[in-house]
């Protein structure tokens, strides 16, 4: 199962701050048919088929191709000077 660091944990929790409204939402991960040209994110809702990850709070929703992609992967966000968001993908130790 996906893990995710502090690091990316926070970054969820700013991203869904700017999206209020909704209790519900998380960061939806999916598009992984070609996990070569990577994956697509958006915040969302859990579709009946996502796996839940959360962590501090903080929730990820994996379609089924993008979570038997990335089953064996930690979540990690680097936040840039200007506030920008950069996700990466790590093998799990």
């Amino acid at each position: 199962m996906l893990t995710m660091t502090e690091n990316a944990a926070t970054a969820v929790k700013g991203i869904l701050a700017q999206n209020p409204g909704n209790d519900e939402a998380g960061l939806r991960i999916f598009g992984a048919d070609d996990p070569g040209a990577g994956f697509a994110l958006t915040v969302a809702t859990a579709e009946e088929t996502d796996e839940v990850v959360e962590t501090s709070g903080a929730r990820v929703f994996l379609d089924p191709a993008a979570s038997a992609a990335l089953t064996d992967r930690v979540l990690d966000a680097k936040v840039d000077d200007q506030g920008g968001v950069r996700f990466e993908l790590a093998e799990q130790a």
